[in-house]
């Protein structure tokens, strides 16, 4: 039984919303953050969108074939922390889409990875026969109260996807692969492409490395602006077109603090099996 991803949708830069002066919640956050050497700064907070993940999922639950996806499988991933960490929000998108009774959980503390790995998630959830349908969401948002690089020099965004995945129609979920930092992506980007070039779109984060990378065949390159998210934006905009346009798309991406890499396969029908070998689900 194949993951399939039937349905799609994402958000980017909802409304802001008011920094909460309350004093309780910046003790909080040095209770956080002090242990480990960082300072909390009230004017970063203040200047932030302080949209929170709860504002996120608000709108993914909302888009048409999302909210009637009725899932039995609820997994959220995340790469950053919510505004207040600790918020258990894979439940509350479950009520939200109608069930209760639903499997859920949260994938964090991994960084870009953190999307990838759901998706394994799904997947053997599928083929052992415990999930019919699917929605994974990916938060990023982008209100910290100290100052983090990786966020506040990149013009990162709050910005969110929601994927609905079942086990029938639409393209499949052919392979999911993490390529260590010590080894260059290139070459199993090349490997899977060169089966079909013209019939392969890859598909590359704005943290990959694109030097070196074969331009003969198709190619799309998500802009700048989001960290995890990245190349589930540009899956969710474009994959209806996609899937009649290309019988595989390869989206992979670098997590610029790890340095790994990160590659997951998608093959509609006609593609045969794109991600057979190490990768192979």
């Amino acid at each position: 039984m194949s993951t399939t991803l039937q349905g799609a949708g994402a958000v980017v830069s909802p409304p802001r919303r008011p920094y909460d002066e309350d004093p309780a919640t910046l003790s909080y956050y040095r209770d956080l953050v002090e242990p480990f050497g960082l300072e909390v700064a009230p004017d970063l907070l203040r200047a932030a969108p302080n949209v929170t993940h709860r504002d996120l999922v608000d709108r993914l639950a909302a888009i048409e074939g999302v909210r009637d996806s009725a899932p039995d499988l609820v997994i959220v991933a995340q790469a950053l922390p919510d505004v207040t960490p600790f918020v258990a929000i894979a439940p509350y998108l479950d009520r939200l889409l109608g069930g209760g009774s639903a499997n859920n959980l949260g994938i964090g503390q991994q960084g870009l990875a953190a999307p990838f790995t759901a998706l394994r998630v799904v997947s053997a959830f599928q083929r052992a026969g415990r999930s019919r349908t699917a929605v994974l969401a990916v938060l990023e948002q982008t209100t910290l109260p100290t100052r983090f690089p990786l966020v506040h020099d990149n013009g990162l965004v709050d910005s969110g996807v929601v994927l609905v995945l079942g086990t029938t129609g639409g393209p499949r979920v052919a392979g999911v692969e993490t390529i260590p930092a010590t080894e260059s992506p290139l070459d199993r980007l090349g490997e899977l492409a060169a089966k079909d070039p013209a019939g392969t779109l890859v598909v590359t984060g704005s943290w990959f490395d694109r030097r070196g990378l074969d331009q003969d065949g198709p190619r799309h390159r998500v802009e700048p602006g989001s960290y995890c998210t990245s190349v589930w934006l540009a899956l969710a905009r474009n994959w209806r077109s996609w899937q009649h346009r290309y019988a595989t798309v390869l989206l992979c991406d670098t997590d610029p603090r790890s340095g790994e890499s990160h590659l997951a396969v998608l093959a509609s029908d006609s593609a045969g099996t794109a991600a057979s070998g190490r990768g192979a689900l």
